[in-house]
């Protein structure tokens, strides 16, 4: 099972509304590296819920619900979306200044590819944002 992590701005899409929806596609992704992650993706993969531009922190984990199929909003076959579903708000929220002062996170996309807005966290990455979260895995 790989593991991601989405971004979203609160005010925008929040994780509160997320929840509230049970289950969305992510639209509206125009980066090619982001497209590729999200046609990566497998049923049941992990992932991370970021908040940016405000709040800026991780807050909840998500998984893969379908893999990437045609973004039905724009005919232009090069995008897709994934459909995710909510898993758990994460007990304590890691800020972007956490990850950025935790040393074995320094190589994480997060920190190194900042304005991607899908991005792949390897196994070693996941577990210290768990342990950061105070959650158990």
């Amino acid at each position: 099972m790989a593991h991601w992590l989405i971004k979203s701005e609160p005010f925008k899409y929040s994780w509160d509304q997320f929840v509230k929806d049970g289950q969305t596609f992510w639209d509206g992704v125009r980066n090619y590296a982001a497209r590729n992650n999200l046609r990566a993706m497998k049923k049941g993969d992990e992932v991370l819920f970021y908040h940016s531009n405000e709040g800026v922190e991780i807050v909840g984990i998500a998984k893969v619900a379908k893999e990437a199929y045609q973004d039905p909003t724009t005919d232009d076959t090069n995008w897709v979306v994934v459909d995710f579903k909510p898993v758990r708000k994460l007990k304590n929220p890691v800020t972007l200044v956490q990850v950025k002062e935790e040393k074995r996170l320094a190589n994480m996309a997060l920190v190194k590819l900042s304005r991607l807005s899908v991005q792949p966290v390897t196994d070693e990455e996941w577990k210290v944002v768990m342990e950061m979260a105070g959650e158990k895995k």
